[in-house]
């Protein structure tokens, strides 16, 4: 399979081209891919899936999936596949919340994290894929934080080297500390996470996670900061860990080192989850927007338990 990889918009990730998900993977097609993808931490297949066992497919060429914790965001036929959609019908009873943000209310709108920073095993990555594109909005915001971690002062780098954050799942983005807008309103939630509100601090307790580790297999260092989730940092619990925090967040979200992309349908795109973030702008409240996702699974072993962590320390 002959494929074509060349870089994307400013040079964040990859895009691939002249892959056929209709055909088996053959070895060779499946190295350049796991090479390519080790290289950029984020790929996009244009077009490339018109079916979810294509969607599959694919995925598991970079891992084994595992299922989403909650049942009820699975994809009907497909318990791998995680329906993350809004549809304005659903309001009340969605896998997706509605926020108003600046002023604007957006389905689906998500601040910028990296997935499961509140356990203490974080998943291999995932791929998204667009299957009804919205008449309005709905992109996804990727930032690699190798890249990130690049533009900080030497300074900066010594000072987080051995530092960790502490993280924790909040029912609603609204009571996130770090990385939100500033206007931000909550209108209507969730169905799993209304669910889990009243039983967040017993079945997700606080976790550890370092703010800097270096990528074993190319030995490249990486901002490890989720802003969604975080609590503060670990050694400083104070107003100057605080700010040392909030300054963090500002490299990583600087908005040069952001590609936002414009979903076509079928569209597929693949993410490092232990190198990247992601965000959704969210579409308007009238907009159906259908996406489906595979988590691949996997830990980079780093985040532990609060407690276990300060045993350990």
């Amino acid at each position: 399979m002959a494929l074509n990889i060349k870089p994307l918009a400013k040079n964040v990730g990859l895009e691939v081209s002249g892959i056929n998900l209709d055909m088996p993977l053959d070895v060779d097609t499946r190295k350049a891919l796991q090479d390519a993808f080790m290289l950029a931490g984020i790929l996009l297949f244009r077009r490339a899936a018109t079916s979810s066992e294509a969607h599959l497919s694919l995925s598991r060429c970079f891992g084994e999936l595992q299922r989403h914790p909650v049942r009820e965001n699975w994809a009907a036929g497909y318990p791998e596949l995680v329906d993350i959609s809004y549809r304005p019908s659903l309001q009340g009873d969605s896998t997706v919340a509605l926020y108003e943000v600046d002023g604007k209310r957006r389905g689906g709108w998500l601040p910028w994290h990296s997935d499961l920073r509140y356990m203490s095993k974080i998943n291999r990555g995932g791929i998204l894929r667009s299957i009804k594109r919205p008449s309005e909005g709905g992109r996804t915001g990727f930032v690699d934080q190798i890249a990130a971690y690049a533009t900080l002062p030497e300074p900066l780098r010594q000072r987080i080297d051995k530092l960790h954050v502490v993280y924790q799942l909040r029912s609603d983005f609204t009571q996130e500390k770090f990385g939100k807008p500033k206007s931000l309103k909550l209108i209507d939630n969730a169905a799993a996470l209304k669910s889990m509100a009243a039983r967040i601090d017993q079945d997700f307790p606080p976790v550890v996670h370092p703010m800097a580790y270096v990528q074993p297999e190319t030995g490249r260092k990486v901002l490890n900061v989720s802003p969604t989730s975080a609590i503060g940092i670990y050694e400083m619990q104070n107003s100057e860990g605080e700010a040392l925090l909030e300054e963090i967040i500002s490299y990583t979200l600087n908005p040069a080192l952001a590609y936002y992309h414009d979903w076509q349908e079928n569209d597929l795109v693949l993410w490092d989850n232990w190198r990247t973030l992601h965000c959704a702008e969210g579409v308007p409240e009238d907009c159906v927007r259908e996406m489906q996702r595979t988590t691949i699974a996997g830990d980079y072993a780093l985040g532990r338990r609060l407690s276990e962590f300060e045993t350990r320390g």
